[in-house]
């Protein structure tokens, strides 16, 4: 079962990636990803909201189809919510697995489902004063689109 948490506080990626793979031996590849605050356009500051209990199922879920789909031995999802001004982290997304293979793939798939599937508003803050919600965008739910075939028959050896 994968380890999901939503929380204001940053994370350690070295810290977490110790921690899911401790005392395994089973582990032959770890994929990370972390998603930082860009300045873009001016960005102040990126406000991320959610609805505590809604959004850990909802992430819990994504896990889930990604440990269903790939022969994970560990998945840890981190997503930060609050006020982040650029340079802060928003979100990580570690898997391991026997294979270099399996955990690349799904921790690209976690990524491109957290975009478009996971509940979270975000509001834009500018150094301008202006403020806006963020939208979805088409190029983030084209990348979450190829994953919408059936997943390939598994392969655990």
């Amino acid at each position: 079962m994968a380890t999901v948490r939503v929380q204001q506080a940053p994370f350690d990626l070295g810290a977490e990636a110790a921690l899911l793979a401790a005392g395994r031996t089973d582990i032959g590849g770890m994929a990370s990803f972390v998603g930082l605050c860009r300045a873009d356009d001016g960005l102040a500051a990126l406000t991320l909201e959610h609805y505590p209990g809604m959004t850990e199922r909802a992430i819990q879920a994504i896990a889930a189809q990604a440990e269903a789909r790939w022969p994970l031995t560990g998945c840890t999802v981190i997503h930060r919510v609050g006020r982040l001004p650029p340079g802060e982290q928003i979100v990580l997304v570690l898997t391991a697995s026997s294979h270099r293979a399996a955990a690349l793939e799904s921790c690209a798939f976690l990524i491109d489902w957290l975009k478009t599937r996971a509940p979270f508003w975000k509001r834009e803050e500018f150094a301008d004063g202006r403020e806006r919600w963020v939208e979805a965008k088409a190029e983030d739910d084209a990348a979450a689109s190829r994953w919408d075939a059936p997943a390939p028959l598994r392969d655990d050896h």
